[in-house]
C-alpha cells in the first residue's frame, strides 16, 4: 500500500470517528427532528433567498420530494414559506425562531462534544491536525496555494 493510501484510509477512519462524535452529539434533543429534516433547516439556514428548486437542487431530490420535508417543517412550525418579493411565482423558504433556536443548540453541542475530544489531544497536535484540515480544505477545493497563501510550486 502506497503512502496516499495509507493516509487515505487514516482520513476516511477518522472521519468515522468525527461523524460519531458529531451523531451522539445531536442525540436526544433533536430526535423528534429527522436527519433529513435537519439536513433541509442547515440548508435554507446557509443559503439566501432559497427556494424549493434551489433546495431539491442541493438535496438532489426531485421538488416533491423537497416539499413534502417542507411541508413537514411547516407543520412543526419550524419553516415558514413566503412569496418571493422579486418574483411572485416563486416560493422562498425561512426559518423559524424556534428552527434558529433548534440550529443554535445543535451547533453548540456538537462544538462541545468536539472540544471534549479535542481537549484529549496535546496542544501540538492539536495545532498539527488544524494545519492539516486547513490543507486538506484548500487541496479539496483545487486552490493552487498554501496555507500560508504563497503560491504552490509542486
Amino acid at each position: 500500500m502506497d503512502r496516499v493510501s495509507d493516509a487515505a484510509a487514516a482520513v476516511e477512519s477518522t472521519v468515522d470517528a468525527l461523524v460519531s462524535v458529531l451523531e451522539s452529539a445531536g442525540l436526544g434533543h433533536a430526535t423528534n427532528v429527522p436527519p433529513a429534516q435537519l439536513r433541509v433547516l442547515a440548508i435554507v439556514a446557509d443559503t439566501r433567498h432559497t427556494n424549493m428548486s434551489r433546495l431539491a437542487e442541493a438535496l438532489e431530490v426531485v421538488p416533491s420530494s423537497a416539499s413534502r420535508l417542507c411541508d413537514r417543517l411547516e407543520a412543526t412550525g419550524l419553516l415558514r414559506r413566503v412569496p418571493d418579493p422579486r418574483d411572485r411565482r416563486e416560493v422562498r423558504l425561512l426559518l423559524t425562531p424556534a428552527a434558529r433556536r433548534l440550529l443554535d443548540d445543535l451547533r453548540e453541542r456538537r462544538r462541545q462534544a468536539l472540544e471534549e475530544v479535542l481537549g484529549r489531544m496535546q496542544d501540538e497536535e492539536r495545532q498539527d491536525l488544524v494545519r492539516s484540515l486547513r490543507a486538506f480544505a484548500t487541496a479539496a477545493a483545487g486552490d493552487d496555494k498554501d496555507e500560508d497563501g504563497s503560491l504552490r510550486t509542486a
